[in-house]
């Protein structure tokens, strides 16, 4: 019972003051002083065992079985409505009878105590701090930045078991994104049109991961105006918030990531076997890190959830245009070039891409294939091979029906994908992730300045 907490503490030296209506008579029995207050005067302030002698003396005496607290509020409630006087005269007779009582309290108490005998009574009973003289000497906050870090991070768990469906629905759509792709990409081979496959199935993997970062933007929303109150009494340090928030959710990241890489990396028949599986999920480990800190980033400029989603989805969107797949990075006009280099998704996707061209020695396109997609695709085997030798009488170089014209590195020059490596890549996502979440510790510094006075 919360009254048995309020008493042990009360017990232990503290002056308790509790508000409440209509106490039953088990709380009642817990309480050492009672006040009673009609329209800001008060009726009664005294024990609650004398309650009965108060009132038979007011000329109106609690029957017998009657709780003693029900009467009293009947009692001040009735004179409230239907006295001429309301309860003037029994806020007058509480004066007289607290008058009365004190000549009995001043013999029972105890000698008092000289200035220095009371602070040192109160250091002991740890209500003053020892050699605290003036507020400056005190500290700004009540814990270690690692406590902070501990207890902020144990809160938020604790919301999150309270709320496991969250989770399970995020990682239910990566799961069912993952098995729509492996299904639709089913073991792509090296042709032309499995080439155009592959670049369609990174580009969507890569946004996708950042398209299921969206439902943290509620996250710091729901709980902002908590954020603000305990941060304007210094309860905790805003960096240590942001280091929690950033420290627990790399867990759940991580298992979404594996079940991403895992349903779709093997299924897609994506190179590089296990060395080329290990760089993907890290790949979708730091797009999930960089797209989770984004969103945190925008929860706390936006002022609402729709306004939020609605921001997350444009931008991500922009990102995407942007990112070299729709059009290459050499043909973005220049002016639109500065949005190529900060899209979020620009990196992963070149990251991939390196991942599963970068083999020198894979090749892509041989002979015969250089005509697939073009009006002379349908053409037979054997013109096509009479074509290759005429193109090869023309450009002076033998092209046979097995000649390789095109290999992984052509395809990412192709792309234009040729100033970083992949590694780079991965690196640069990381960073922007880190990134988004010093700019969402530099809102909360600005956006709640609110101090405790």
């Amino acid at each position: 019972m919360v009254v048995k907490v309020l008493q042990r503490i009360a017990q232990s030296g503290s002056i308790v003051i509790m508000s409440i209506h209509q106490p039953s008579y088990r709380i009642m029995n817990l309480l050492d002083r009672l006040i009673f207050l009609s329209r800001g005067n008060t009726v009664y302030n005294g024990s609650p065992s004398s309650l009965p002698r108060f009132f038979a003396e007011f000329g109106h005496p609690i029957p017998e079985n009657e709780n003693k607290t029900e009467f009293a509020l009947d009692l001040i409630r009735e004179l409230e409505e239907n006295s001429h006087g309301g309860t003037k005269a029994l806020v007058e007779f509480n004066k007289q009878w607290q008058a009365r009582r004190k000549p009995r309290t001043i013999i029972t108490r105890k000698p008092n105590f000289s200035l220095k005998e009371a602070i040192i009574a109160s250091i002991s009973r740890g209500k003053l701090v020892s050699g605290a003289t003036n507020e400056s000497s005190l500290p700004d906050f009540a814990n270690p930045f690692w406590i902070e870090i501990i207890v902020i991070a144990k809160r938020s768990i604790t919301n999150s078991k309270r709320m496991p469906e969250l989770f399970a629905i995020r990682l239910g759509a990566v799961l069912i994104t993952g098995f729509i792709l492996a299904t639709m990409f089913w073991q792509l081979d090296d042709s032309p049109k499995g080439i155009q496959e592959r670049l369609g199935f990174f580009a969507f993997a890569m946004s996708t991961t950042f398209y299921t970062c969206a439902e943290a933007i509620p996250v710091f929303l729901q709980e902002k105006y908590i954020f603000m109150r305990e941060t304007a009494y210094n309860a905790y340090r805003r960096s240590s918030y942001v280091l929690a928030q950033s420290l627990i959710s790399i867990p759940s990241l991580i298992i979404l990531s594996i079940t991403f890489a895992g349903t779709t990396f093997f299924s897609v028949g994506l190179a590089g076997g296990s060395a080329g599986f290990f760089f993907f999920f890290l790949t979708i480990l730091a797009s999930f890190w960089a797209g989770s800190s984004f969103v945190t980033f925008l929860s706390g400029i936006v002022p609402h959830v729709m306004l939020g989603f609605t921001i997350v989805v444009a931008i991500l969107a922009y990102f995407l245009l942007f990112s070299g797949f729709f059009i290459s990075k050499n043909r973005i006009p220049l002016y639109w070039l500065w949005f190529h280099y900060i899209s979020l998704v620009k990196y992963p996707y070149e990251g991939v891409l390196r991942n599963e061209f970068d083999d020198p020695n894979k090749c892509f396109v041989r002979g015969v294939q250089l005509f697939d997609g073009s009006p002379l695709g349908t053409a037979s085997e054997a013109m096509k091979l009479k074509l290759l030798e005429s193109m090869s009488d023309v450009l002076g170089v033998n092209i046979s029906g097995s000649t390789c014209v095109t290999t992984g590195k052509d395809l990412l020059v192709q792309q234009g994908i040729s100033d970083i490596s992949k590694w780079d890549c991965l690196w640069i996502i990381v960073g922007w992730g880190f990134f988004f979440r010093v700019l969402f510790y530099f809102t909360l510094l600005l956006g709640s300045k609110n101090k405790r006075r």
